[in-house]
């Protein structure tokens, strides 16, 4: 029998910069905007009650400079405000919806703050154990590292997170997540074997400040896995009940359907605002399940080590970005989220940077400051 013909998939070849072509500047606002259908493998979850959203726009928010500029520039998507069942503002770029998900990156991290927090209340975890304690096969880069150094991104070892280097090792690390075609087809990257591949001759990170590596929240989640008995798949459908979200919570996974912890979230809007208010709820769902604990969130908000600039005046702890007021994390390419626990206020700000690098510290910095404003503006009870 001939073969029959075919060619590869042209979204996920690999082609200019090392980057797949959906992460490529001409094609990577349509791969954000579709990464939950883009990427190989995934799966979805529907919540069984939905957290109910009402108008109430506060024209404050919408006459802020800041969010005009910020709004109006060509990579905008979309922004949205909550507070409690509010729905304070949203604004949506014309080729974008409020129902339409968006790749939220790394603010996908959070999720361990709650989950963790969560089995560190039943007594589950020690965030001073070794993670070779949790996880006798993994390597040299993480195996006398503590829990809680990998939790607050204070691990040295050779896994590289530099976005101007197309060859940085996060690059490597997406034939294990499914957003590109694997070097070996034949011996395709899962998850657990590319993690055990990062090595290190010491772990103590020397800097003083955060050591950036997007593979210390996988290692956080298979060790979740190994304490809770349970798979983080199901955590994740725990998470989708208790933030009440309206659509699917889409997340890519490796062949295997381990999840993609450190980056893979798909959310709209609306429904990422409404996974931020369970920060707000101290780690309680909307029908008052706990997926979070609330002593440890509150810790989160005071301790941790500092960013690098120009984020210094902020602090990483517990798999947050933190300013002592609100807990928050960014996301490649554009995006970020702040939950403001003094005021209720969750806001989110889709956008996606169609420079080479896809990143660019500083275009951060007013984003950040902007929905941090937004949550100081005097409300009403």
């Amino acid at each position: 029998m001939s073969e029959i013909a075919s060619e590869t998939n042209p979204d996920l070849t690999i082609g200019r910069d090392n980057k797949a072509r959906w992460n490529q500047p001409d094609y990577r606002r349509d791969g954000f905007h579709n990464l939950h259908r883009l990427a190989r493998y995934g799966l979805s979850f529907r919540a069984a009650r939905v957290m109910a959203l009402h108008k109430r726009m506060d024209l404050r928010i919408a006459e802020m400079e800041a969010v005009r500029r910020l709004t109006a520039l060509p990579w905008f998507s979309a922004m949205a405000v909550i507070r409690g069942n509010e729905l304070l503002f949203e604004r949506y770029a014309p080729d974008f919806g409020p129902d339409r998900p968006h790749s939220i990156q790394s603010i996908s991290k959070t999720i361990m703050n709650l989950v963790i927090g969560r089995l560190l209340e039943e007594g589950k975890i020690d965030l001073s154990h070794k993670v070779a304690h949790y996880l006798p096969w993994i390597g040299s880069g993480y195996a006398p590292a503590t829990v809680q150094q990998v939790m607050n991104m204070d691990v040295n070892n050779d896994y590289s997170e530099d976005y101007r280097n197309p060859y940085s090792t996060v690059f490597a690390h997406e034939e294990a997540m499914g957003w590109r075609l694997p070097v070996d087809p034949a011996h395709e990257h899962t998850m657990r074997s590319f993690l055990t591949t990062i090595s290190s001759p010491d772990t103590i990170n020397p800097t003083g400040c955060v050591d950036y590596k997007s593979a210390n929240t996988d290692v956080l989640a298979m060790i979740v896995e190994a304490v809770s008995g349970r798979t983080i798949r199901s955590h994740l459908a725990d998470i989708a009940d208790a933030a009440g979200i309206e659509g699917c919570l889409y997340i890519t996974t490796d062949r295997e359907g381990f999840p993609t912890m450190d980056g893979g979230l798909c959310l709209t809007a609306r429904d990422l605002a409404r996974y931020g208010s369970l920060f707000v709820r101290r780690g309680r769902g909307i029908d008052d399940q706990l997926v979070g604990s609330a002593s440890f969130i509150e810790r989160s908000l005071e301790a941790g080590i500092p960013m690098p600039p120009p984020r210094e005046q902020l602090r990483y702890c517990n798999q947050t970005n933190t300013d002592g007021r609100w807990l928050g994390h960014g996301g490649y390419g554009g995006q970020y989220m702040i939950a403001d626990l003094t005021s209720d206020v969750v806001g989110v700000f889709f956008s996606v940077l169609e420079n080479w690098e896809a990143y660019d510290s500083d275009y951060y910095i007013p984003i950040i400051k902007m929905l941090g404003d937004i949550g100081r503006l005097d409300f009403e009870a």
